[in-house]
């Protein structure tokens, strides 16, 4: 019988770099550029509320003003004292005046005479700079009977009324102040993607509220470190929201087109071989046929990206 001799054939494609670029959708979350939550530092009655949620504010406006007679009493026994201590002093003072005067004339005052006033207005001098700065500590606390408002912004929260204990431990916020005249639209990027760079410093993003409309985020900033709980970097996008027709706190959908700053190699799906063990492609040379370990990177659907021992021109085997 004749045998015939058969030769496998496979197909293959000539490796080369390309550009990668993937256009990815991200969950996301709108937050204002400052929010403070506002605590009394010392305890008291809330004498009066001037503002309630939804109130736009400015910078340095009354918001609340507390009732602690305790303070008010201190600031006033302390103004007394300083009144009391600048007598003492003024009186020291002149005595030592004149006794510095009469002493020179010779044998007029005595030298220990001189020694005791000057160390007598030195002690009263001391003592009213005491009495200042304890008159100065209790017009700070009496200072903190009023709050104001860290900077313009709305009032988003308020939780308390008058006639509350404010400035006890573990209490809620008085108020929280937001600025949301500017939002914050952080995107958590997955760590695969981390070192791609958006092809535009703007990006668009959708909300829930109004899916029908996209409204575009000016990249900001990126955190610089992978969170350890969910394997993503925080990147931040700064939105106008001068006609507040978004609100703190709203999740969006962020679309970003994200590439690799330098070019990579591709491989259509089918030419990446897996194991239980690892993923190779298959490389032809000098007519035969070896395996080279890859790890994948971006996944743009029809094409992926891979990683290995591998160069441009190299012939790569597909099913």
């Amino acid at each position: 019988l004749n045998k015939k001799s058969t030769t496998d054939s496979v197909a293959v494609f000539i490796l080369e770099k390309q550009q990668v670029n993937k256009q990815l959708s991200f969950p996301a979350e709108l937050s204002p550029i400052e929010r403070a939550e506002i605590f009394a530092k010392i305890s008291g009655y809330v004498k009066t509320i001037r503002v309630d949620i939804g109130d736009h504010v400015k910078k340095g406006q009354l918001l609340a003003v507390l009732d602690a007679p305790e303070v008010v009493s201190n600031y006033a026994q302390a103004s007394a004292d300083v009144q009391v201590n600048n007598a003492r002093y003024s009186g020291s003072l002149d005595a030592y005046n004149r006794i510095l005067n009469a002493s020179k004339e010779e044998g007029t005052i005595a030298a220990g005479e001189l020694e005791k006033a000057k160390s007598m207005m030195q002690a009263d001098h001391s003592s009213l700079e005491a009495a200042r700065s304890r008159l100065n500590a209790f017009a700070q606390l009496k200072e903190y009977l009023t709050i104001t408002s860290p900077f313009s912004g709305i009032v988003t929260q308020r939780n308390i009324d008058a006639g509350t204990l404010a400035g006890t431990a573990n209490q809620k916020p008085l108020l929280v102040i937001e600025n949301t005249a500017t939002l914050r639209l952080r995107v958590p990027i997955p760590e695969a993607y981390t070192e791609g760079l958006p092809d535009s410093s703007f990006i668009g993003f959708t909300v829930d509220a109004q899916p029908n409309k996209k409204y575009f985020a000016k990249l900001s900033r990126k955190s610089g470190a992978i969170n350890k709980d969910n394997r993503t970097e925080s990147w931040e996008f700064i939105y106008n929201n001068n006609q507040e027709e978004l609100k703190s706190g709203m999740y969006a959908n962020a679309v970003i087109k994200i590439g690799r700053p330098t070019t990579s190699f591709v491989v259509v799906p089918s030419a990446i071989a897996t194991t239980l063990e690892k993923k190779f492609v298959i490389r032809l040379q000098n007519g035969k046929a070896e395996w080279v370990d890859i790890r994948n990177g971006m996944n743009t659907g029809d094409k992926i990206e891979i990683f290995g021992n591998l160069n441009t021109g190299d012939k790569i085997g597909r099913a």
